[in-house]
């Protein structure tokens, strides 16, 4: 798998730290690799996922999240015309392709657009709280000793 210099070695990887590795897993296991994808950083805290799905309708796709797994499908009618392909090299086949994203990403939307199947995926950045701890007068209290009924309603 060639490697994108700079994406996987930035410090604002998004979490997807372990990404490459799931990413080399994840071809290994699908030997066809169809549809190619990138995978691309398009701001601080954004990436945009890319497949290629020509041919593909939106009604066609569908992009699911169950825990921190997409999950890409593509489903195609079946052709019932009665077209003679003398050569057929679009590929036009089923397919499902799957990403582990890491703790805390979003998918925050996918388009379709000239054949090109874009996922966009951020980290919100961490919400910082600042609570106010009031400072008190004089010495701590000390807690109360709990006392305990030894005749309890049964």
């Amino acid at each position: 798998m060639a490697r994108v210099s700079g994406t996987f070695n930035s410090p604002l990887l998004l979490g997807f730290d372990h990404f490459e590795r799931m990413l080399d897993r994840i071809s290994k296991t699908s030997a066809e690799g169809y549809p190619p994808y990138n995978i691309e950083q398009i701001a601080a805290d954004g990436l945009r996922i890319t497949l290629a799905v020509a041919g593909f309708s939106e009604a066609e796709l569908s992009v699911t999240l169950e825990a921190n797994q997409l999950t890409v499908a593509g489903r195609i009618a079946a052709d019932e015309s009665e077209r003679i392909f003398l050569h057929r090299g679009i590929a036009a086949r089923q397919f499902q392709r799957s990403f582990v994203l890491a703790e805390g990403i979003e998918v925050t939307g996918a388009s379709l657009d000239r054949g090109l199947l874009h996922i966009d995926l951020s980290r919100p950045p961490p919400e910082t709280q600042v609570r106010e701890i009031k400072i008190g007068k004089g010495a701590p209290k000390a807690p109360s000793p709990m006392t305990i009924d030894a005749k309890q309603d049964e």
